[in-house]
């Protein structure tokens, strides 16, 4: 079962979480594999890892809406996204355009030609007191122009330039388990590590202990990070450390796939398109079918629906509600 492990180091200005998404992540794949359209080796690996990722940063800021993170530019991979609601659903999908070889990194993927982006979207659920959708874009490449070549490595950059905290993150994914351990700094010491206080910029890449127990954290490789048990992760890294442990997030309450596509929003979609461009369709191809780029559902709309569709309410016929 998935579950988030949350924890913080006494006394010291650190804190971190574990998160392994097995059921859920195992489910994304089946359904990808149920439609016939399976991503190759990297991909589902670079979009297990995104997932991970977004299911620890949307833990770690408790943000009222969705957090998106995005890895785009100019490689075969043209898209790749993770989206995670504040309830830790998470879903993930990518769009490949080219051949991507069994080897292929970050950069041979999204950034061939120096154009990768990685975007985070915080989009609020309640946007009624004006509050605004906030996003950050950073290029796929370090401080020297070096690309880099992990996911881990774009998002460590990312938390330092646009928060000023140093984090370490280790990911990894295959088809059973997506994983990852996030350590971060935190402003202050002792009370202040769960007193939310303002950021201390002067303290980046100086404080002992956290460089320590990062030190620490990056000894862990993927293969262990993917077969061992939490507790057995924590306890084999941070055994000499003062390591606090909060109530672990599993069950109902853990990370969990879902997927938000509807018959109603699909619908809504296709009246945006105009009755004139789906007729058209309807007449070359019988019917409109619409598959979900996350889970796989396919919607189909037969003469029927769309006559539905385009018709006030009370004066439509009954239609097919076809799904698939």
């Amino acid at each position: 079962m998935s579950e988030l492990h949350k924890f913080i180091f006494d006394g010291l200005p650190v804190r971190g979480m574990l998160v392994r998404l097995t059921d859920g992540w195992q489910d994304v794949l089946a359904r990808r594999a149920a439609a016939s359209d399976e991503f190759p080796p990297p991909v589902r690996v670079l979009i297990g890892e995104m997932a991970a990722a977004g299911v620890l940063m949307q833990a770690n800021i408790k943000f009222n809406g969705a957090l998106i993170l995005q890895v785009f530019g100019d490689g075969p991979v043209k898209l790749a996204v993770a989206e995670v609601q504040p309830d830790l659903a998470f879903r993930v999908t990518a769009k490949v355009v080219g051949e991507v070889p069994d080897a292929a990194r970050l950069e041979a993927m999204v950034n061939v030609r120096g154009q990768g982006r990685c975007a985070i979207t915080l989009a609020p659920a309640d946007t009624r007191n004006g509050q605004q959708p906030y996003q950050g874009v950073v290029a796929l490449h370090g401080d020297r122009r070096e690309p880099l070549q992990a996911l881990s490595e774009v998002l460590e950059h990312y938390m330092l330039q646009s928060e000023q905290l140093d984090t370490k993150l280790i990911l990894a994914a295959n088809d059973d388990v997506a994983a990852g351990l996030l350590i971060q700094r935190l402003p202050v010491e002792g009370s202040g590590n769960l007193a939310g206080a303002a950021r201390n910029e002067d303290d980046i890449g100086l404080n002992e202990a956290y460089n320590r127990i990062a030190t620490l954290a990056a000894t862990l490789t993927p293969e262990e990070l993917l077969t061992l048990d939490a507790d057995t992760v924590l306890r084999r890294l941070f055994w000499e450390e003062p390591l606090r442990r909060f109530e672990v997030l599993k069950g109902e309450s853990a990370p969990r796939f879902e997927c938000s596509c509807s018959r109603q929003r699909v619908g809504g979609m296709l009246k945006g398109l105009g009755r004139d461009e789906i007729d058209g369709i309807v007449l070359e191809q019988g019917r409109v079918e619409i598959g979900c780029d996350f889970c796989g559902l396919k919607y189909h709309f037969d003469p029927v629906d769309v006559g539905e569709l385009f018709t006030p309410v009370q004066d439509q016929p009954p239609g097919s509600a076809a799904i698939n």
